[in-house]
């Protein structure tokens, strides 16, 4: 096995090439694939668009998220808002906390739905440009 990996590795030999012949038909540094231009879409309005409005949605989202998080330990470690019982025993940062995780639950829910509608789009940019749209 070490062979194998030092065969791999080891690129000065043209035949370590012959017998690795699938790693010859992978291009990684190839802007095409299967025939898509992906410097045409990166320049297309419609690629813009879509760019503009999913960062539209997660900038803030991520904000919301972070700050939403972020305000419980500054919350219970410089003040005392959240120590008053809110029902019963149970004070207001277990609401809080507990809050949390449902909001965590519901973003991911709100992040599946519109990322399913961005992946749509995105499919359609796609197919455009097999068609041959963006020339």
């Amino acid at each position: 096995m070490a062979n194998n990996l030092e065969s791999v590795f080891n690129t000065a030999s043209p035949s370590n090439l012959k017998t690795h012949s699938k790693v010859e038909e992978v291009n990684i540094y190839s802007n095409t694939s299967e025939g898509i231009n992906y410097s045409a879409i990166a320049q297309s309005p419609e690629f813009k668009t879509l760019k503009r409005k999913k960062n539209k949605f997660i900038l803030p989202i991520s904000i919301f998220f972070l700050l939403s998080y972020i305000s419980l330990p500054i919350l219970t470690s410089y003040t005392t808002l959240l120590n008053n019982n809110a029902f019963g025993d149970v004070a207001w940062v277990w609401v809080y906390a507990i809050s949390l995780f449902v909001m965590t639950w519901v973003l991911c829910m709100i992040y599946v739905s519109k990322a399913n509608g961005f992946d749509k789009e995105a499919n359609q940019i796609v197919e455009k440009e097999k068609a041959g749209g963006y020339e």
